[in-house]
């Protein structure tokens, strides 16, 4: 390991994702990524410059979903960006409708929005919004929804803890758990 004499904080990345209860079966989940550098960095296509703490980047994803996780409607905002020409890829987005967030999700997304077809932070904050909608969906205040079996068929084996031969699946849901090997 390289021992750094001193540190200058050049980049920050913040991402936060907020999931939310609509009613009648629906779901929103909100996803927002800001870079900030901490100079001054020359910029053509905002004026010649983009200043300390102004955002690089500043854009958001919301997916409203249904309790199956099928996306009902997306909504790609970019409101800060180091290039004119990223405003106008938001509308590709729409792509995603009707897509649902289980397993190859990622891959099917990459294939329709990846490289020149989307935005590579828009795609990035994807991972975040599904795994906050699996924690919005999916678990609430009296703790994961295991009566429910869409939900736990869905979280079988999908994590250590939650494999079908383990302890959490035996109390969780004894009907599905497996005697360990």
């Amino acid at each position: 390991m390289v021992e750094a004499t001193h540190k200058k904080l050049l980049h920050t990345r913040q991402i936060s994702c907020q999931g939310f209860e609509l009613g009648q079966g629906r779901w929103q989940v909100i996803g927002r990524m800001a870079d900030v550098k901490s100079f001054a960095m020359h910029n053509p296509d905002r004026g010649g410059q983009i200043s300390i703490g102004e955002p690089l980047h500043d854009i958001s994803l919301t997916l409203t979903l249904d309790r199956t996780l099928l996306i009902e409607a997306v909504d790609a905002e970019i409101s800060a960006a180091p290039f004119n020409s990223c405003y106008s890829i938001s509308q590709a987005f729409q792509r995603l409708v009707g897509l649902r967030l289980l397993p190859g999700f990622s891959r099917e997304a990459k294939e329709l929005l990846g490289g020149v077809k989307g935005c590579t932070h828009l795609l990035e904050l994807l991972g975040p919004i599904a795994t906050t909608a699996y924690q919005t969906l999916w678990q609430s205040e009296e703790g994961y929804n295991s009566n429910d079996p869409q939900v736990t068929e869905f979280l079988l084996n999908s994590c250590h803890s939650l494999r079908d031969d383990g302890e959490v699946v035996r109390q969780m849901a004894p009907s599905l758990a497996k005697r360990p090997c």
